[in-house]
C-alpha cells in the first residue's frame, strides 16, 4: 500500500531550519501517556503477527520496502536485527553471507496484519534516536491508518515524521500522504527542515496531530505544520526502522549500519477534544 519512494513522488515540499523558529513542543496540557516504549525489557515482538506482542516485524499491510530485507527477530540461519540493551533498540542493516550478501534490516509496526494492536486517533507521537550515518541510509519513524483493515477498506493516511537520506545527514523531512484503497496516492504534502547532529547524537522528533493542523517537532522546536486532512484524524499505528535505498543506491553504504532508539512514547489528547465519531484506539498490544 504505502511504497514511500520519495523519488516518484510529486509532492509540495517547503524548507526550513530549526535556527529560526522559537515554537516549542511538548504534550499540550491534559494530554494522557497511552503507549510508552523505554526498551528497557526484552523486546515484545512477533515476525508476523503469529502470537501476541506489543510489535510486529513487518509493515502490516505485506508492503515491505527499500533494498534490504526486513527481517524477523528469530529467523533461522540469520542474525536478528533488533537487539535491546541498557535501555536502547538497536536496529542493524548488514549483508547476510547466507543470502548472497543481500542486505538486511529490521523495522517494527504497533499493529498486526488484522490491524490488532496499538493505534492512537490524533495526539502526540514522540521517538529519540541517534540515526546512523553514510550513503544509503533510509531511517525513518511514521504513522499509517488502518483504511487497509477496514470492509469495506478506506483511504489511509500515513505521516513521515521523520525520514532521513544518507545523500544528505543534515536533512529531516516529513510528509503526509494520503492513500487510496486500491494503493495508489490520493495527495502528498512535505517539507525538508536542515538539522544538524542527526547521525552523531540523539534527537527528539514527534508530531502533533490535532483536527485542524499536524505540526512536525525537531528537539522540541517545530519545523512545519501542514492542514490536517480528514484521514490523519483516525487512528493510527506507529513503526520505525531503518530502511535502505529509497532511490538513492547502496553500493557505499557501511556494513553494518545502525539506528538507535531510546525511547517511542504517543500521548491521547483529552476524550473532549477527540475526532468526532471516533474516540481514538489506545490498545497497547503489549502481553
Amino acid at each position: 500500500m504505502h511504497t514511500r519512494i520519495v523519488a516518484v513522488l510529486v509532492i509540495s515540499v517547503t524548507f526550513s531550519s530549526a535556527a529560526f523558529s522559537l515554537t516549542q513542543a511538548k504534550p499540550p496540557p491534559g494530554y494522557t501517556l497511552v503507549f510508552d516504549e523505554e526498551f528497557n525489557g526484552p523486546l515484545s515482538v512477533s515476525n508476523w503477527g503469529e502470537r501476541p506482542a506489543r510489535w510486529m516485524a513487518h509493515t502490516p499491510y505485506a508492503g515491505d520496502f527499500g533494498d534490504a530485507y526486513f527481517t524477523g527477530y528469530n529467523e533461522p540461519n540469520t542474525p536478528s536485527p533488533f537487539k535491546v540493551e541498557n535501555g536502547m533498540l538497536t536496529i542493524t542493516a548488514y549483508r547476510d553471507p547466507n543470502a548472497n550478501k543481500h542486505w538486511r534490516s529490521g523495522l517494527l509496526a504497533s499493529v498486526d496484519t488484522h490491524g490488532n494492536g496499538f493505534s492512537q486517533a490524533l495526539g502526540y507521537f514522540e521517538a529519540r534516536m541517534k540515526l546512523p550515518a553514510g550513503p544509503g541510509v533510509w531511517p525513518a519513524f511514521w504513522l499509517a491508518g488502518l483504511g487497509n483493515f477496514k470492509v469495506p477498506k478506506t483511504k489511509a493516511a500515513e505521516v513521515d515524521i521523520l525520514e532521513e537520506y544518507g545523500v544528505d545527514s543534515r536533512i529531516a523531512h516529513q510528509t503526509v500522504h494520503v492513500w487510496n484503497t486500491d494503493g495508489g496516492q490520493s495527495s502528498a504534502t512535505g517539507n525538508s527542515s536542515t538539522c544538524q547532529g542527526m547521525t552523531t547524537d540523539f534527537h527528539t522528533y514527534a508530531a502533533l496531530i490535532k483536527t485542524d493542523y499536524i505540526h512536525f517537532y525537531f528537539d522540541g522546536v517545530e519545523q512545519w505544520k501542514t492542514p490536517t486532512p480528514a484521514e490523519a484524524k483516525e487512528p493510527l499505528y506507529a513503526m520505525v526502522d531503518l530502511a535502505l535505498g529509497g532511490g538513492w543506491p547502496i553500493d557505499r553504504t557501511p556494513n553494518p549500519s545502525h539506528l538507535y532508539v531510546n525511547y517511542i512514547r504517543v500521548y491521547a489528547p483529552p476524550v473532549a477534544s477527540s475526532f468526532s465519531g471516533s474516540s481514538g484506539s489506545a490498545h497497547d498490544g503489549k502481553p
